[in-house]
Order: structure tokens, then C-alpha cells, then sequence
């Protein structure tokens, strides 16, 4: 560990030299290099989000707390690009010297890329809040999308009372689910909503796979622990290389539910492969497929679709 450190901090010193010289020697600054050196998406987001952390030059770190600030209020994805991004790029590109009439692919690329991590930094903050409102059975709000759940799902059967046995068909624990979004809050509720309303085949599909008799699990609350895990992969920066990745999408809430979607699906198709015993191996299971998600996050080259094949058990 004290290696580590010692090398970290070595680097750090290094860094300005390094980069020095690498600027003398490709007559392009590191911003350059890395927009025209690395692939679209994750590979080059990421870079430049680094180079722009570890920057020390005044402009450029007045550009990032500006940038913060708007994320703090919300008002980043509200800004216009003209109004916001492309002033930030202009400054930027001023203090590195580069001239735009030579350096107009590089513009579009860095554009995208500061669109992409003060998007995901926002989503991170508008989740974060999401997740912090509990349910409230007395909000006429949270009790229409809870009946909306309900109603997608098991469309051809009404709901006896508000409180009632009925709910543990969808995989709520007991007569009232309100008890079982107390951990995730009204975030879990709402990924629950999406994939049902933007998915109906594929929540159809799984919801199935969650009667089976001998494979069977309780569908609701393994969305809640799903929305658990794509709520830490968003705060640790895990995700990134999901949101980065999606060609035609900025980073925001809709994408969250999307990634999430993505996450019940997959974890559905291990469980039936893996053929449990009971639901005692779920936490088992569920770390397994937990690591098998961080380490295709790992590498900034992986995209991930829905592959909505529908199977018989």
C-alpha cells in the first residue's frame, strides 16, 4: 500500500513534465491526444474527465467548479449547449492554444465529452434525491404509479383492496408493499414502472420466470435489490462505461431506468441458468452476478443491449 502511494504521488509530481513533452514532441495538448488517440464513448470520456480533475491550470479548473455548480443546482442538462458548453470549450481551447479552424473534429469530440460527464454527474445527484423520498401511502402521486405497477403487470386480474394478499403475485413481501421501498425510496417504484411500461414483453418475461415452480422468486423485491446495485454502479462510477457507451443518449434519468432494465433482465437469465435449489442461493447468485457486471464495466469498450429472446422453462 505505501508503494502505491508513493508511486501515486510520484506520478503526480511527474505529470506536468510529462505532459510538457509530450506536447513539444506531437505539437498537441493532452486534451488533443486524447480526443483524436481514443475511441468515442467511455475510452475518451473518461480520459478527458481525468485530464480535467488533474489539471492545474486556473482556467481550466474554474471551468469544472463552474460546471459543478450548475450540477449542485441542477441546471446543467436545463443549459443550452450554446450556452453553457461551447463559452467553457472556447476558454478552454484559448489557455491550450488550439486554433479551431485546424481543430474542428476535436471541438465536436470535446463538446460530446463535457456534455457526457456533467450529464452523469447531475444523474447522479437527481437519483441521489430520488432515492432519499420515501414511499407515502397518504401522496395521491406515489399510490397511482404503485396501482399503474399493478395494472401492467397483471392486467387481467383487479386488485381486491389496497391492502391485500394479492401483491406477493408480483413479489412484494407482504399485503402492502409501501414497507418494501424503504431502502431505495420511490426510486425502486420507479425503475419497477419503467420496465413495465417500456418493456412489457420483456417484464412480462421475467415476471413468468419469477412463478416457476421450482426456480421461482419474489419479482418485486428482486427489482428493489436490482435498483440497489444500478444505484452504487451509478455513485461509484462504475456505470459510466454503460452511459458513455450509448451512441445517441446523454447521460439522464431515463437512461438510468434503461441501464436498469438491462441489469433485471440479464439477472433473470442467470438465475434460470443457474437452476438454484431454493432462494436461499440468491445472495450467492446475485454477487456473482454482481462481479460479472463490474468486470464487464471494467473495460470502457463494452456496450450493453437488452436481448429480448423469449424462452420456455
Amino acid at each position: 500500500m505505501i508503494f502505491f502511494n508513493f508511486w501515486a504521488l510520484v506520478q503526480w509530481y511527474l505529470r506536468p513534465f510529462v505532459k510538457w513533452f509530450l506536447r513539444k514532441t506531437t505539437c498537441l495538448c493532452e486534451l488533443q491526444r486524447i480526443c483524436y488517440g481514443e475511441k468515442a464513448g467511455a475510452p475518451r470520456t473518461c480520459k478527458v474527465e481525468k485530464s480535467l480533475t488533474l489539471s492545474r491550470t486556473r482556467e481550466v479548473k474554474e471551468v469544472v467548479s463552474y460546471f459543478d455548480s450548475l450540477v449542485i443546482e441542477r441546471r446543467f442538462l436545463l443549459a443550452g449547449v450554446q450556452d453553457v458548453v461551447d463559452p467553457a470549450l472556447s476558454i478552454i481551447m484559448r489557455v491550450k492554444k488550439i486554433n479551431p479552424k485546424l481543430h474542428s473534429p476535436f471541438i465536436v469530440s470535446f463538446r460530446r465529452c463535457l456534455q457526457q460527464i456533467w450529464s452523469y454527474r447531475q444523474l447522479k445527484e437527481e437519483v441521489e434525491e430520488m432515492r432519499k423520498i420515501q414511499y407515502d401511502s397518504n401522496d395521491a402521486s406515489h399510490e397511482q404509479k404503485l396501482l399503474k405497477l399493478w395494472s401492467l403487470l397483471v392486467p387481467n386480474e383487479e386488485l381486491e383492496a389496497r391492502v391485500t394478499k394479492q401483491w406477493q403475485h408480483i413479489g412484494f413481501q407482504g399485503d402492502d408493499p409501501k414497507t418494501d421501498f424503504r431502502g431505495m425510496g420511490l426510486l425502486g417504484l420507479e425503475n419497477l414502472l419503467f420496465f413495465a411500461t417500456e418493456y412489457p414483453q420483456a417484464s412480462s418475461h421475467v415476471l413468468s420466470h419469477s412463478h416457476h415452480p421450482s426456480y421461482g422468486y419474489t419479482f418485486a423485491i428482486v427489482g428493489i435489490n436490482l435498483t440497489s446495485m444500478a444505484y452504487y454502479l451509478l455513485k461509484d462510477g462504475s456505470a459510466k462505461t454503460y452511459m458513455f457507451n450509448a451512441k445517441n443518449d446523454l447521460p439522464d434519468i431515463k437512461l438510468f431506468h434503461r441501464f436498469y432494465c438491462y441489469l433485471f433482465y440479464e439477472f433473470d437469465k442467470l438465475w434460470i441458468e443457474s437452476k438454484p435449489k431454493n432462494i436461499m442461493e440468491f445472495s450467492v447468485i446475485f454477487k456473482k452476478f454482481e462481479n460479472c457486471i463490474r468486470m464487464e464495466m471494467a473495460d470502457p469498450a463494452s456496450v450493453f443491449r437488452i436481448n429480448l429472446e423469449v424462452d420456455t422453462i
